[in-house]
């Protein structure tokens, strides 16, 4: 995987929601997130799309926040845009700016065809030792969604929202996420005050991370991932509105503060 303070940056776009309405007037969407770790605050979110007809636009912002702070002070933006044709997202570009401290970074990732183009990442990644390093090869890159693309879900009903796989790829690693059924149930926030559905979210790394490394092997095999999702309307749209996950050194926790459709 990347350097540890982009692999939060992507985790954050992976659980938090980028939702909008398809195959309407154009119309927008607003999520403000609060991230806490061990029931302490370290991050915030904000995310706006919109949805044109076919089109979508997506921006957010990340940063630091509370003790977090202190030890390692994240903060940036991240977009991406495409196509939706049926109840499929087509990317055609995702790029993520954020800055570690003095060090800035970028993520830079275009798509053509249903699959990846080209891949920019500043600083490159140092050299990878074969013997433990798993390629990602061309078909690894084919039907893939970007991180933010990843977390929409088209569904006829919140029955059926989890029993799927979602491939995904964030510059560097490519992993598939399945959602399993958990449970219903029903949220109230700001902006929002209905039913949800939780699935179990499986992660599998694919290509793009070394072989033997402990956090992977955590999340593939003992992390308690789960993922609460909420429809937007009539719109056939299902966005995460919660989400845990289980670390090494206790559970991560995604919530959202405001979950809006806004003018």
């Amino acid at each position: 995987m990347l350097r540890p303070s982009y692999a939060l940056f992507t985790l954050l776009a992976v659980t938090v929601p980028t939702t909008g309405f398809a195959a309407a007037p154009p119309q927008s969407f607003k999520g403000e997130y609060t991230v806490s770790f061990l029931g302490l605050s370290v991050a915030r979110a904000t995310f706006s799309s919109r949805y044109d007809g076919d089109t979508y636009a997506i921006n957010g912002t990340v940063s630091a926040a509370g003790i977090a702070k202190l030890f390692d002070d994240t903060k940036g933006t991240i977009s991406s845009k495409g196509t939706i044709s049926g109840q499929q997202m087509r990317p055609q570009a995702f790029r993520a700016d954020y800055t570690s401290g003095k060090k800035a970074s970028v993520v830079d990732i275009r798509f053509s065809n249903g699959g990846v183009a080209s891949t920019k990442v500043v600083p490159e990644p140092g050299k990878r030792d074969p013997k433990s390093w798993v390629p990602v090869g061309d078909g690894d890159l084919k039907s893939v969604l970007d991180p933010m693309a990843a977390t929409v879900i088209h569904a006829d009903s919140l029955d059926k929202v989890c029993g799927r796989t979602v491939k995904f790829y964030d510059g560097e690693m490519r992993a598939n996420l399945s959602l399993t059924y958990a449970s219903k149930g029903s949220i109230s926030v700001p902006g929002y005050k209905g039913d949800t559905v939780t699935c179990k979210m499986g992660f599998e790394p694919v290509a793009g991370y070394r072989k033997g490394r402990k956090a992977l092997e955590f999340l593939q095999n003992k992390s308690r991932m789960m993922v609460t999702f909420a429809p937007l309307g009539q719109s056939g749209v299902y966005a995460p509105i919660r989400a845990t996950v289980g670390t090494q050194i206790g559970p991560l926790t995604i919530s959202a503060r405001r979950f809006e459709a806004v003018e």
